[in-house]
């Protein structure tokens, strides 16, 4: 008989619910502080209010989950009959919240790996959905975790702010980085890099800038089978026109995924985020 294997992410990886419930994959919550209040993401604080608390200039930073809130899923996981379960996370260079992780796998009552994927958003979210699929089809827990990297190592985020301010006051980007693009009114096309967020071009302005982030998805993807996310912090009408842009241009487009980013990474980025991820099969 197979053992199971459960599968843990954390809230940032922006999962639809259902996809969630239906492989059975549980998300720890990261939170955000606004003002003095601690506030799990995706319960008790909306991306709408997120950006509505920006947009005042409200004061606004994010917090790993506690090595507790870890070590009880962990423990619910065991009660429920996994065997092993496998915690994938965004990656420690944005959050410590893969090291909270591994202080408490170090005393879970079943074997825990926990996984640094240099990933977030949805770029995490199908990392956690290829352990789930191996664990479903009866894999190991060295099967799981082998998936969810491969996973990985194949996928792409890429994504357009209207400003580096954000960016540069949680430390996500470099100061030097964000007041160039300040100083010459560029429009910034980032990518995620080595689990960092890198400058990949500057546009002169946030149509050519949208066009161009379509130009490098459709490219990015050529005509392999890929997923992709399109996300977006209080920018709907741009996440619909880049998605209905991509269907168009992606002969082998498979999953595309249309949604607004929660609390912890719009904090980071600010209203107007327009971003997407491409992730083969």
């Amino acid at each position: 008989m197979s053992r199971h294997v459960a599968v843990v992410t954390d809230s940032t990886a922006y999962l639809p619910p259902r996809t969630m419930e239906r492989h059975g994959i549980t998300a720890v919550p990261l939170t955000v502080v606004l003002g003095d209040q601690a506030l799990e993401e995706g319960t008790e604080i909306s991306a709408r209010s997120l950006a509505q608390a920006l947009q005042k200039r409200h004061s606004v930073t994010t917090s790993r989950p506690s090595p507790e809130v870890f070590a009880a899923t962990y423990r619910a996981a065991a009660e429920a009959g996994a065997d092993a379960l496998v915690s994938l996370h965004l990656s420690a260079e944005f959050s410590g919240t893969y090291d909270a992780a591994l202080l408490a796998a170090k005393d879970a009552p079943i074997p825990v790996r926990v996984v640094d994927t240099g990933m977030v958003a949805m770029a995490l979210g199908f990392c956690a959905l290829a352990a789930a699929e191996s664990a479903e089809a009866g894999g190991s827990l060295d099967e799981a975790v082998a998936a969810a990297e491969k996973r990985a190592a194949g996928t792409s985020a890429y994504f357009y702010v209207d400003t580096l301010e954000y960016l540069r006051r949680g430390g996500r980007i470099g100061t030097a980085q964000a007041l160039l693009g300040s100083a010459l009114a560029v429009k910034p096309i980032l990518q995620l890099d080595g689990g960092r967020i890198e400058m990949l071009e500057k546009v002169r302005t946030a149509s050519k800038a949208i066009a161009r982030l379509e130009e490098i998805v459709a490219e990015r993807a050529g005509g392999a089978t890929v997923d992709i996310a399109v996300h977006h912090l209080a920018a709907p009408e741009r996440a619909e026109r880049l998605a209905e842009r991509l269907r168009e241009r992606v002969p082998g487009l498979a999953d595309l995924h249309v949604s607004e980013v929660g609390a912890v990474i719009g904090a980071h980025t600010g209203p107007g985020l327009l971003g997407a991820v491409i992730s083969p099969r």
